[in-house]
């Protein structure tokens, strides 16, 4: 199992007249969390693009315990469970408050894909090279 953990202050302009995380917003701090954990690796999006591989989302799913406030900052746990050497990756995100309590939990599902040819394609080597070991 691999996990990541990047920390985001919730915005003004992110909430709604509640003063709580608008809902759509959720799905961007899975990104953010996504993006961050990649990186920890030493590995990045962009390295992929070069690559000639871009990760386009297949399926979310969300779930919502209690919501995050302005100026909250929010951990955005995430998580790989399982590895694929497949043309799919699924990240289990986790958002926590300050006060360390579950916020939101979410299931994000991507595709390798290569846009030239226009079809599904493996894992990177080198990004699955960086992940075994997490993986025993």
């Amino acid at each position: 199992m691999y996990s990541a953990e990047t920390k985001i202050r919730v915005r003004y302009g992110e909430t709604d007249q509640m003063g709580y995380l608008y809902y759509g917003f959720y799905a961007l701090y899975y990104e953010v969390g996504r993006a961050e954990a990649i990186r920890e690796l030493g590995f990045t999006y962009r390295r992929m693009e070069e690559m000639g591989i871009m990760m386009p989302v297949a399926e979310l799913n969300a779930k919502y315990f209690r919501p995050a406030l302005y100026d909250d900052l929010v951990t955005v746990r995430t998580i790989l469970k399982e590895l694929s050497e497949g043309p799919k990756i699924q990240f289990h995100s986790e958002l926590y408050n300050e006060q360390g309590e579950l916020l939101n939990k979410g299931v994000t599902t991507l595709v390798f894909y290569d846009p030239v040819k226009k079809e599904k394609t493996l894992m990177p080597a080198e990004l699955l090279d960086k992940l075994k070991p997490y993986f025993g």
